[in-house]
């Protein structure tokens, strides 16, 4: 078994796909259009399956929000360096919500970020 993509539900398709490329440098994989279902999709990535996971962009057609809840944490991204990935995340317009330091209690270097829709994702420095 192996992980394959992480589905999130966006309320903008095209600003999240602007978001994932250009604010995190990530490739526009692929997309679907489902009219008669209403939904399209964007697969973006770092790389594509099988050597990489995707993140799967879900825009429900007339839905321009959701309640992101309790439960859900965070995508987790490894960078060289969180302090310059905060750096050019908020130069193209990104939120950085928790800047680059190291973790409580610990020495590796973290940063979170959020994305247009809420959804938190954590930098990891490696």
């Amino acid at each position: 078994m192996r992980l394959l993509h992480t589905m999130l539900r966006v309320g903008d398709l095209q600003r999240s796909i602007d978001f994932y490329t250009r604010v995190m440098g990530m490739t526009l994989l692929r997309t679907t259009e489902r009219p008669e279902q209403k939904y399209s999709l964007a697969f973006v990535g770092y790389g594509t399956n099988p050597d990489h996971a995707e993140i799967e962009l879900t825009y429900n057609h007339g839905v321009d929000h959701y309640e992101l809840g309790t439960a859900y944490g965070h995508i987790a991204i490894e960078v060289p360096d969180a302090y310059a990935a905060c750096a050019a995340i908020k130069a193209g317009g990104g939120k950085v919500t928790r800047e680059a330091g190291p973790v409580a209690g610990g020495s590796t270097v973290i940063a979170f970020i959020t994305d247009p829709d809420g959804y938190k994702v954590e930098l990891i420095q490696r």
